[in-house]
């Protein structure tokens, strides 16, 4: 089941943080930008509330907390209520994912990221962007995560777990790329086919 709890009782603490943080966030849209550059056509899997489809051009995602999903759509967003793990898309829909913070919510990741590599067409990519374990906010959270209305129930994965679930749902042609200020970890790949 999803672990959306949180995100249907705190959501507005959830866009507060992005108010809070300007600097990080857009540090994280910056490299986001960059990444996907002019591309068109793209799905955001876990929309939240579209802090990071509006900005990059991404009209379309799932998300399965209604109350995240309601904020979306009344930005215009086309939301469609859905999980990871069995994405409502045709095969080779889109050219181009992201799954921004959404991993460690997710209750199998390979699932979802063959269901990604599935929807996507030939040479599509896909971005993930996530908290690495190993860095230091990653360490900072797990630490605090059973006081955190937001990750006491998350889990966190490592670069290379991350990176061992992606080659096993069929990815290939790995490009990683880091935001130090943020310590939020981003791997842009192809879906070679």
């Amino acid at each position: 089941m999803a672990k959306i709890e949180a995100f249907e009782k705190y959501y507005l603490e959830y866009e507060k943080w992005f108010e809070k943080n300007t600097d990080l966030y857009e540090e994280e849209l910056k490299t986001l930008k960059s990444l996907v550059k002019n591309a068109k056509n793209g799905v955001e899997i876990g929309i939240g509330t579209g802090k990071f489809a509006i900005p990059i051009g991404i009209e379309i995602g799932v998300e399965p907390s209604s109350k995240m999903a309601k904020i979306a759509a009344s930005k215009g967003l086309k939301v469609i209520n859905g999980i990871a793990e069995n994405l409502p898309f045709e095969d080779a829909r889109f050219d181009f994912a992201t799954m921004i913070t959404t991993v460690c919510f997710i209750d199998d990741v390979l699932k979802s990221f063959k269901e990604v590599y599935r929807i996507l067409k030939q040479d599509g990519f896909f971005i993930v962007g996530y908290v690495d374990k190993n860095s230091k906010l990653g360490i900072e959270y797990q630490q605090k995560s059973k006081k955190s209305r937001f990750y006491k129930n998350a889990t966190f994965y490592s670069t290379d777990e991350i990176i061992r679930y992606l080659k096993k749902a069929g990815f290939c042609n790995f490009g990683k790329k880091y935001v130090k200020k943020t310590n939020l970890s981003f791997i842009f790949l192809k879906a070679s086919k």
